[in-house]
C-alpha cells in the first residue's frame, strides 16, 4: 500500500512538467488572441465536466476579475456554472446537449469556445464544439494525450501527455495561469485595444493555420458563415461521441 511519503504523484507531474514547457509558445499564442477577441467585445465560453469544470470556472473568474494586476473585466462565461439551466437542458433534452444548447444561447461569431477534458472524448464537449462551428465561433481544447476525438475536433489543442488524469488536471491549472498571464500581457501591450497579436496573421493564429502545435489543418474553422468542411455543420469522419461523465 502507497503510503502519504511516497512520491510517485509528484514523479509524474515532474516528468509530465518537462514535456509541458514546449507548450509555452501555443499558450502565449492563445493568450494573445484572446486579448484581443475580447478587448473587440467577443466572449469566452468555457466548459467541462468534473474536475474540468472547476478548471473552467477558475479561469473565467480570472478574467472577469483579475489574475494579478488590476485591469479592466472582460466577458467569459463558465457554461456549467448556470445550474438551472444545466440542469433543465439535462432533464430536456439530455445531458450531451447541455454545452451546446448553452453554446447556441451566448456564442456569436468571432467568440471563442475552450473546452476541458482529461481523456477528450466527452460526448457533451463534442456536441458543443460542433455546435460553435456552425455558430462561426473559434474552438480551442485542452486535453490528455492525443490522439484523441476533441482535439481532432478543435481549432487548436494543448494535449498534456501524462497517463493520469490527476496529473492532466494538474498540468491544465498550469496551462491556465500561463494564459491568464499571456493574456495580461498583451492587454497591457495594447492588443485587447484593437491591435493585432505580435508574429500573428489577422486572425491571430501565429502561423496562419489551426492546428496542434500549430500543425497544419485544413480544416477551416470559426468563420462568420459557419460553413464546415462537408456542407453540413460537420467534419467529415467525426469521431464518435463517448465518455460521458469524463473529467
Amino acid at each position: 500500500m502507497k503510503t502519504v511519503t511516497d512520491t510517485a504523484h509528484c514523479d509524474d507531474l515532474m516528468k509530465a512538467l518537462e514535456m509541458f514547457r514546449d507548450q509555452g509558445s501555443l499558450i502565449e499564442r492563445w493568450g494573445a488572441e484572446l486579448a484581443r477577441r475580447l478587448g473587440s467585445g467577443c466572449r469566452l465560453l468555457v466548459a467541462g465536466n468534473g474536475g474540468s469544470a472547476a478548471q473552467a470556472q477558475h479561469l473565467t473568474a480570472e478574467l472577469v476579475g483579475r489574475y494579478r494586476d488590476d485591469r479592466a473585466p472582460f466577458s467569459a462565461l463558465a457554461l456549467h456554472a448556470d445550474t438551472s439551466s444545466t440542469t433543465a437542458i439535462a432533464n430536456d433534452y439530455g445531458v450531451q446537449e447541455v454545452f451546446a444548447r448553452q453554446t447556441a444561447a451566448h456564442g456569436r461569431p468571432g467568440d471563442v469556445l475552450m473546452l476541458l477534458s482529461t481523456s477528450g472524448a466527452s460526448a457533451n464537449l463534442l456536441a458543443a464544439a460542433d455546435r460553435a462551428h456552425g455558430l462561426g465561433m473559434t474552438v480551442w481544447a485542452l486535453t490528455g494525450r492525443a490522439p484523441n476525438p476533441l482535439h481532432l475536433a478543435a481549432d487548436d489543442a494543448l494535449c498534456v501527455d501524462a497517463p493520469v488524469a490527476a496529473t492532466v488536471q494538474e498540468l491544465h491549472l498550469v496551462a491556465v495561469h500561463m494564459l491568464c498571464e499571456s493574456f495580461d500581457q498583451a492587454v497591457e501591450r495594447g492588443v485587447a485595444d484593437g491591435g493585432t497579436a505580435e508574429g500573428g496573421t489577422a486572425d491571430g493564429r501565429g502561423d496562419g493555420r489551426p492546428g496542434v502545435d500549430g500543425r497544419s489543418d485544413s480544416r477551416a474553422r470559426g468563420r462568420a458563415d459557419g460553413a464546415r468542411p462537408d456542407g453540413h455543420g460537420r467534419t467529415a469522419g467525426t469521431r464518435a461521441r463517448r465518455g460521458e461523465g469524463d473529467a
